[in-house]
């Protein structure tokens, strides 16, 4: 099965081979398209890797190729017949979810936590998360920032040319709101949800906040293969109503489920009610993927934040997501190393925090954590299809 290339491709294909068939589906790419691909599980070289025409990533059973038109039409009848070639599909484009600075204060007292924490409950949980690993998949993290002194955040980049280090600023305010600090360094209020996680900051956006499908595939395999219970992804490509699903991109969540982690990520950021929503983006929009859409402080669903408008892909919970405090790269006036932010991007977080803290008391992983994240959402006097089971809550 195939579905074209589109706008938004980067002209390399994603390839997912049968569970248990990887080693004979990378046979099958060489035989029907002539096409040698390198498996993470070989820990090739540089050069061997240069030599490739893709990288298979072991874990996901899944490859990444450089195809021409001819190979990628072979590829695609290997495909629709039985065998270990099980879908083709473009690799596409995505970015960090996140919409213009407000710069505002939310209408709550904040001098000790920020209204997200006190949303979520996280205030008055006694977990912290606490031998919990988080992955946090976005730009990198500034691994100087004061508030998170004598933290142990284990980094790796998947973009070529760039280290982890954070220089767009994203991906620090997203580790912040999931695993920051309760009582700041530099001051300020309490911001992190689970702030005892143990943090794996993975950078697969590059420093301009774009990447592609392959980055967050080698981001994902780095945190099932490093034993993270719980993926954080504030990103993601919109999609028309009616996109299907990426079947690549379900298969990759129910195989990390499976070997008990969970993928969570923001639903978008596309919509501008109350006249139009958009449909939660790639790849939230997978059925295995736990899709978050954004409130703000009065509980209403934000302007931007995508929703169900179909029955392609729906949104499972919501977080905190408007005038959101949290880490930032660099400094920013009178917040110093902090920055105000809104979009699902930052409701994410929150609700990865969340689960982090809900391994910790319960032990669960892969689906009984989603399935207590769900049951325990606050219901809101909104619809379903803006807010899935409702917001949030810590244990």
């Amino acid at each position: 099965m195939s579905q074209p290339t589109g706008a938004g491709t980067t002209g390399r294909y994603l390839v997912l081979l049968e569970d248990r068939s990887v080693a004979a589906g990378a046979r099958e790419m060489s035989r029907v398209a002539g096409i040698t691909a390198t498996s993470t599980a070989d820990h090739a070289t540089t050069a061997e890797l240069a030599a490739a025409d893709g990288l298979i990533f072991q874990d996901l059973g899944i490859a990444v190729v450089d195809a021409t038109p001819d190979q990628v039409a072979r590829l695609s009848r290997a495909a629709e017949a039985p065998g270990p070639i099980a879908v083709v599909e473009a690799e596409r484009v995505v970015q960090a979810y996140d919409t213009a600075d407000t710069g505002q204060a939310a209408a709550v007292d904040e001098s000790v936590f920020t209204w997200g924490l006190q949303a979520v409950g996280a205030n008055l949980s006694s977990a912290t998360g606490k031998g919990v690993r988080i992955a946090v998949l976005d730009t990198g993290f500034a691994a100087d920032h004061p508030d998170f002194a004598g933290r142990a955040v284990i980094t790796n980049s998947f973009i070529a040319g760039e280290t982890a280090d954070d220089a767009h600023g994203h991906g620090t305010h997203c580790v912040g709101s999931a695993a920051g600090p309760r009582t700041p360094a530099s001051g300020g209020p309490g911001y992190g949800v689970a702030h005892e996680a143990e943090v794996y900051a993975g950078k697969v956006l590059s420093n301009a906040g774009f990447g592609s499908d392959s980055g967050i595939l080698a981001g994902v395999e780095w945190a099932i293969a490093n034993g993270c219970a719980v993926v954080s992804m504030s990103l993601g490509a919109a999609v028309r109503p009616g996109t299907p699903h990426s079947l690549i991109f379900e298969q990759a969540a129910t195989r990390a489920l499976a070997k008990g982690t969970l993928i969570i990520a923001a639903a978008g950021n596309e919509s501008r009610r109350p006249g139009s929503v958009n449909p939660v983006g790639h790849p939230a929009n997978c059925p295995s993927i736990l899709a978050v859409g954004a409130v703000d402080v009065h509980r209403g669903i934000a302007f931007f934040s995508c929703g169900t408008v179909d029955a392609v892909g729906q949104v499972d919970l919501v977080g905190p997501g408007v005038d959101v405090y949290s880490s930032w790269n660099r400094e920013d006036g009178a917040l110093g190393r902090h920055k105000r932010i809104q979009g699902t991007s930052m409701a994410t977080p929150h609700v990865a925090g969340v689960a982090a803290l809900v391994v910790e008391k319960h032990g669960a992983r892969g689906w009984e954590l989603w399935a207590r994240l769900a049951q325990s959402g606050r219901r809101l006097d909104l619809p379903s299809t803006d807010v899935g089971g409702g917001l949030v809550q810590a244990p």
